[in-house]
């Protein structure tokens, strides 16, 4: 059995698309569980929560997801005789909300074969590979999900450069709560990139004022400064909602958190729906948990950072 987490974005979406640094965190509420087991025929079949039936790798109603994180495996691995597998998926990360759904599912999913074949698999091929997928999902991605997903742990991260693992000074409450829409990643990056070539000196400047916003973080979480990082988070959210990637409900929600008595609240992710985080104390968390609910979260999943 092979596990991956989903993932958490707490600053910098969309600016670390364009190069300036952002920070994700594993979301282990969530994960992808791959199990696999060796028969004695059948090449390579996949059953997961959505098939609900055993289906060959060469079946077209397996969605790219399924089929491809394997083929690019078995590339990499070099294997030209189809080995005889059954790969059984079961996954608790609500699809495109924002938590890194195909990249867990791709880490998940390579682990597993390599496992069954006797493979090793480094973190940094590993990160290569589902970095392929994401590229078929997201159409330029800035490689953060994959990256926080298959390392599993809080990173700093800037486009084309090292992976800086960061410390978290002490446990954080988060609540996570999901909406009843979302919207595809490739289309909201794209609509931020147009933003850029239109005025690129506006949104450029934007783009740096998050970067900047992103060093405090960082900062402040490994003091553990839980009322700066919260005051932090809301001033990212005023510039994703400058970038067009906030929508009504998500600010809603920001909204109906601060009143209840979050200490910071903004979307996370690609925005326009999917999900927003609440930074809470044990004191507010259930108050700011009702008053997510009863403006219209799907659902919300607490999480602590460490």
């Amino acid at each position: 059995m092979a596990q991956a987490f989903g993932k958490l974005i707490l600053f910098g979406e969309h600016a670390v698309v364009h190069g300036q640094p952002a920070i994700a965190v594993p979301f282990r509420a969530v994960s992808v569980k791959v199990t696999s087991q060796i028969t004695t025929n059948g090449g390579i079949r996949i059953v997961s929560d959505q098939t609900l039936e055993e289906l060959p790798i060469s079946d077209e109603r397996l969605s790219q997801a399924l089929r491809v994180p394997i083929e690019l495996a078995l590339r990499h691995f070099q294997i030209d005789t189809i080995p005889n597998i059954v790969f059984h998926i079961h996954s608790t990360i609500p699809m495109a909300s924002g938590f890194g759904s195909g990249a867990a599912l791709s880490t998940a999913l390579i682990r597993s074969l390599a496992e069954a074949i006797g493979k090793n698999i480094d973190h940094e091929t590993l990160n290569t590979l589902v970095y392929e997928v994401e590229k078929l999902h997201h159409g330029t991605p800035s490689g953060i999900d994959n990256t926080v997903i298959v390392y599993e742990t809080p990173v700093y991260f800037i486009k084309g450069q090292p992976i800086q693992h960061i410390t978290i000074g002490q446990p954080m409450r988060l609540l996570v709560a999901t909406l009843p829409h979302a919207t595809p990643t490739y289309i909201t990056v794209g609509d931020v990139a147009k933003l850029y070539s239109n005025n690129p000196t506006r949104i450029g400047g934007i783009f740096k004022t998050i970067g900047q916003l992103v060093e405090w973080a960082r900062q402040a979480l490994l003091e553990g400064d839980m009322v700066v990082l919260g005051q932090l988070m809301q001033a990212n959210q005023y510039h994703l909602q400058t970038l067009t990637v906030s929508d009504q409900m998500l600010d809603t929600l920001c909204d109906a958190a601060l009143d209840a008595g979050a200490l910071g609240a903004k979307l996370s992710g690609g925005g326009r729906g999917g999900n927003m985080i609440a930074l809470v104390t044990p004191e507010r968390e259930t108050y700011v948990q009702e008053a997510l609910l009863a403006n219209g979260a799907q659902r919300v999943i607490p999480t602590t950072l460490q």
